[in-house]
């Protein structure tokens, strides 16, 4: 994708961050940080009590009042968009950790967050109707931070809808759906709040890894940074990840993926365009190519907002299109640039062969020019 260099530090400060909403465990819930791009990482942690899979499902809570949703066919309310969904998300437990999962096929493939199954060994799925399956990775793609596992010897399940993220509006009315803290069948109400946000999610303050190589990406120890993300203030929690979040007329339109812990009601979920790209491969290749752009790029300090080009690989789609060190980078397609975190959270968002329309400054400047997105080798 491409590197981002850190900036030289800022005067020490309270860190803020989110919470990437799995990893339920052992009665904690490890909250593993995010912060919006450019923001501080810090560390931390959320307790919280799992109870086992095997007892009886609870009845579904929902909060606050229930209003009815607007949609162009007809009005439901918040208890009939939450009965047609509920059975198609699930509870997924592992030997270390849990969140939830959507329904993807009647014999079935699950789609979740690549942070509730990583390193789990061995997976159990627990059904809206009381029923528990042993369950299996078919794929998993941290760079989205997306999962499809299997759950085994089941038939007859009932799948997600899945809807259309591109349609979202600012204001549409949603619903999340999962296992917040192990209360499965957990269901809150909200509203889109923001779209197109990028989130870059750590486990811990301060953990550099050495640079992957020319054409990868630094980052925080184990951090992920996401593009695209619709945020949301309907209530998501530790243990939602992988849950679903569905618009008024009960159709999937993202994953739900994190929260933050010191903010009211900031929750992200990634769009389900996306996941429905990264879904298709993992089941029928069980990995995903990812579009690839070549250059190493860290936050604009002057008065433009943007990323600044340190570095770009000879022969990559950025050197092919005629960018240069020390562009400034301003927009990528129709998004503005706020850092360096924009320019990896968008590239990951791209498809290889995509054309992206790139807006750059050089010696005062403004410029655009067409880049056509390599597969990341």
């Amino acid at each position: 994708l491409c590197i981002r260099d850190s900036p030289p530090p800022p005067a020490p400060q309270r860190r803020t961050g989110f919470v990437l909403t799995g990893k339920v465990a052992a009665g904690l819930a490890l909250a593993t940080l995010v912060t919006l791009a450019g923001a501080a990482l810090g560390g931390g942690a959320v307790g919280a009590h799992l109870a086992a899979l095997g007892r009886p499902a609870p009845t579904a809570t929902v909060s606050g009042p229930n209003p009815v949703f607007r949609t162009a066919s007809a009005p439901y309310t918040v208890a009939q968009v939450a009965e047609l969904v509920q059975p198609s998300v699930v509870m997924i437990q592992g030997q270390s950790a849990g969140g939830s999962g959507v329904v993807l096929s009647a014999d079935g493939l699950i789609l979740t967050n690549n942070h509730v199954v990583a390193g789990q060994d061995r997976l159990a799925v627990k059904f809206s109707d009381g029923r528990t399956a042993q369950a299996g990775v078919v794929g998993t793609d941290p760079a989205t931070d997306l999962a499809v596992i299997r759950a085994e010897g089941v038939t007859g399940l009932a799948r997600a809808t899945l809807g259309d993220s591109d349609q979202l509006k600012v204001g549409d009315d949603v619903l999340a759906i999962g296992s917040p803290l192990g209360l499965d069948g957990t269901v809150t109400a909200g509203i889109v709040s923001a779209l197109d946000r990028t989130v870059t999610a750590g486990n811990g303050p301060d953990e550099r890894q050495p640079p992957p190589g020319m054409g990868g990406q630094e980052q925080e120890s184990g951090t992920t940074t996401l593009g695209g993300m619709i945020q949301t203030d309907a209530a998501i929690n530790p243990g939602n990840s992988g849950g679903a979040l569905v618009n008024a007329a009960g159709e999937l339109v993202g994953i739900n993926s994190a929260v933050a812990p010191e903010g009211v009601n900031l929750g992200f979920a990634i769009p389900v365009n996306t996941a429905k790209q990264v879904s298709e491969q993992l089941i029928s290749k069980g990995k995903v190519s990812h579009a690839y752009l070549g250059v190493s790029v860290t936050d604009a300090t002057g008065q433009v907002a943007g990323a600044l080009i340190r570095q770009v690989v000879p022969g990559s789609p950025a050197d092919k299109a005629g960018l240069k060190q020390g562009d400034l980078l301003t927009k990528i397609g129709d998004t503005p640039v706020t850092g360096g975190d924009t320019v990896v959270g968008q590239v990951r968002g791209f498809t290889v062969g995509q054309r992206v329309q790139i807006t750059y400054q050089r010696d005062g400047e403004q410029n655009t020019v067409t880049v056509v997105m390599a597969e990341k080798q």
